[in-house]
């Protein structure tokens, strides 16, 4: 069993302007809502930074934003945690809408400048990332994903669209609140392709949203959407087969993807 997270300490909460409110975890955690704020763990703070730098900043048509919080002294990191106000909502398996959201944030994102700290990223996720566009030669279990990355690997073919900084984890950190437009939370930074995000979501939705079958020829029209959907197929396989927590029963999910996904390579 997991154990469940540590709150954020009392002086964290003070300083985001939540001294008096009680931590409720959301959703498992990480993230802790503390009144109007959700406080949550920021393990690079260069990253964290630059997170709510730039959703300051961001302003998309139709979603809604968790705007960062600074603390009493101006920072947006205190003491390894990172705050945004509080977004309503809840995730909901209305996948083509999300895809849609990416649509929306990426053409707002598409001319903001490559981040420094991503060229030094090695945490699971970026390994698995580089994995999956060739960029580094992946260990991976052969029972966790790592066969099946093999047999799809020697179809990637070159991508012709150009990177840009996306959010590569939206599926279940988009938030929908009855008649309000849907919000974004936990921007995970990648640099890739915006139809690669997209395609993130289509193989997560097909793995462990119950999607059918014909999202993925819903938005077959997106630029090398082949390619980028084999590239997000392989990032998480790479995930799984990495993943101190992967089993071969875990793996269901996403076999049923990789099916899905073969018959338009």
């Amino acid at each position: 069993m997991t154990p469940t997270p540590e709150p954020p300490p009392s002086h964290v909460r003070a300083a985001f302007g939540a001294r008096d409110a009680e931590p409720e975890l959301i959703d498992g955690g990480p993230v802790w809502r503390c009144g109007e704020a959700a406080i949550r763990p920021a393990a690079n703070p260069a990253e964290a930074t630059w997170v709510a730098k730039t959703l300051d900043a961001l302003s998309v048509p139709d979603l809604r934003i968790g705007r960062p919080l600074r603390s009493t002294d101006g920072r947006y990191v205190v003491g390894g945690w990172a705050a945004t106000k509080h977004l309503s909502g809840r995730a909901e398996p209305r996948h083509d809408e999300v895809i849609a959201v990416a649509e929306r944030l990426h053409h707002a994102t598409a001319e903001l400048p490559k981040p420094r700290f991503l060229g030094s990223r090695t945490g699971l996720f970026a390994v698995a990332d580089r994995c999956a566009w060739g960029e580094e030669k992946p260990d991976l279990d052969p029972d966790l994903g790592g066969r099946m990355f093999e047999v799809l690997a020697v179809s990637r073919k070159p991508v012709a669209t150009k990177p840009q900084v996306v959010h590569g984890d939206l599926f279940g950190n988009v938030l929908f609140s009855g008649s309000q437009p849907p919000a974004i939370i936990d921007f995970a930074a990648y640099w890739r392709p915006a139809g690669w995000a997209a395609a993130v979501v289509v193989v997560d939705a097909l793995a462990w949203g119950g999607a059918d079958r014909g999202i993925v020829e819903r938005w077959g029209h997106l630029p090398d959407w082949p390619q980028v959907l084999l590239r997000a197929t392989l990032f998480r396989l790479a995930v799984h087969a990495l993943h101190p927590r992967s089993s071969r029963q875990s793996l269901g999910g996403l076999d049923r993807a990789v099916h899905l996904v073969s018959e338009v390579l």
